[in-house]
């Protein structure tokens, strides 16, 4: 009786997840139909910033879409590196080369700020700002050419003192990198689009922080986030308390996935998975509902030998199509390619993996470096490298 009773309430929490996933499909539908206008009344000049590191696959398209907006204002774009040897000065060579004409910087300075190094390359650029809108950018993001008037349109509503962008992922290389988008497609956007729509989360992500250039002077600048791992969610937290709202329009750009192994893949979804839930705690262990597959395969395993196995079986096929379903809505709200569908239950259940895992340490690693939770705070493992 009591494996019974426990595949029933296995199978209970597998129904509310696929609740969860009708209603975050219901809200993707729902921004697919209120698209923002890419017609700004003005067109501030803007400075870019795109911190690098290394010439990751796809860099020079990632970059190259930044450089060919749509948009009939100046546009100034500062890249950063800190290491005279890094592969991707070359790839802004090239670039400068390709787009002769293109107001396109680059800062070249080894100075460290605190543990984290992009943020350390965004204070060195910071005195190449001539704008007075400054829009951040991660190096694995790649936008369509009408981005910067969307985001302009959006920075120009009443009461928006920044804007942030949700992101698609788009894979680049092999299974793994497949499965790096399946993770942000069908697992990370839904959670973010039903926490926002619900009022439980704030976010802000790297894939795009636009701001008037006052309003970053107000938060004191880059350098009060150099020794944060979650940089983005610090600084959009600085900017609603120091400015006001950060506006979440309702379109995406892509994040491109470059994942050529497992460990990879592992590596940097535990990254993300701990830093969230170093973020919210609370939040994030709620996220267990939204894992409705594991959970009807659990009823199904300890209901073994019992009647409970055949609804927890079929809660398994609907928790499937739910996820599925899901996807499909991604894919028609922000126009992007066919997911690999038949990857769907080994994404979930690998994502669940990660989310059990999660719990046991607070290592990560990041651009070759392990970090850890030490008194509420990520502090570097300078004994490893990995």
């Amino acid at each position: 009786m009591i494996l019974f009773w426990s595949s029933v309430a296995a199978s209970a929490v597998a129904v509310v997840g696929c609740a969860y996933l009708l209603m975050a499909a219901i809200l993707l539908r729902s921004l697919a139909r209120n698209r923002a206008a890419a017609n700004p009344a003005v067109a501030p000049p803007v400075t870019f910033l795109r911190p690098l590191y290394g010439d990751e696959p796809g860099l020079f398209d990632n970059l190259r879409s930044f450089c060919v907006q749509d948009y009939r204002g100046d546009i100034q774009i500062v890249f950063g590196v800190q290491r005279p040897d890094d592969d991707a000065i070359a790839t802004v060579e090239r670039l400068r080369g390709a787009l002769p004409g293109r107001d396109l910087d680059l800062v070249i300075e080894t100075k460290t700020h605190g543990l984290n190094r992009k943020v350390s390359s965004l204070v060195n650029m910071a005195p190449r700002i001539r704008h007075d809108v400054v829009v951040v950018a991660d190096s694995d993001i790649r936008a369509d050419p009408s981005h910067l008037s969307r985001v302009i349109a959006a920075l120009e509503e009443p009461g928006v003192s920044a804007v942030t962008c949700l992101y698609y992922g788009v894979a680049l290389t092999g299974i793994w990198a497949r499965l790096g988008a399946l993770f942000i497609n069908a697992q990370f956007m839904p959670s973010v689009v039903v926490g926002v729509a619900l009022g439980l989360a704030r976010p802000c992500f790297g894939s795009t922080l636009a701001f008037r250039r006052a309003t970053l002077v107000a938060i004191g600048g880059f350098q009060p986030f150099a020794d944060c791992l979650a940089d983005d969610y610090a600084m959009g937290q600085a900017l609603r308390a120091q400015a006001g709202k950060v506006a979440i329009p309702p379109f995406a750009v892509a994040h491109v996935c470059t994942q050529a192994s497992f460990g990879q893949l592992w590596r940097q979804q535990l990254r993300w998975a701990r830093t969230i839930r170093s973020i919210d705690p609370v939040g994030y262990t709620g996220s267990v509902l939204g894992h409705p597959l594991p959970w009807a395969l659990l009823a199904a395993l300890v209901g073994a030998g019992s009647t409970a196995v055949l609804p927890a079986t079929a809660v398994a096929v609907v928790a499937i199509a739910c996820r599925m379903a899901v996807l499909r809505q991604v894919e028609r709200t922000y126009a992007i390619p066919a997911q690999s569908y038949w990857l769907v239950p080994a994404c979930d259940l690998l994502s669940f993996a990660v989310f059990v895992v999660s719990f046991l340490r607070w290592e990560v690693s990041w651009r070759g470096h392990r970090f850890r939770m030490e008194a509420g705070a990520w502090t570097a493992d300078r004994g490893t490298r990995s």
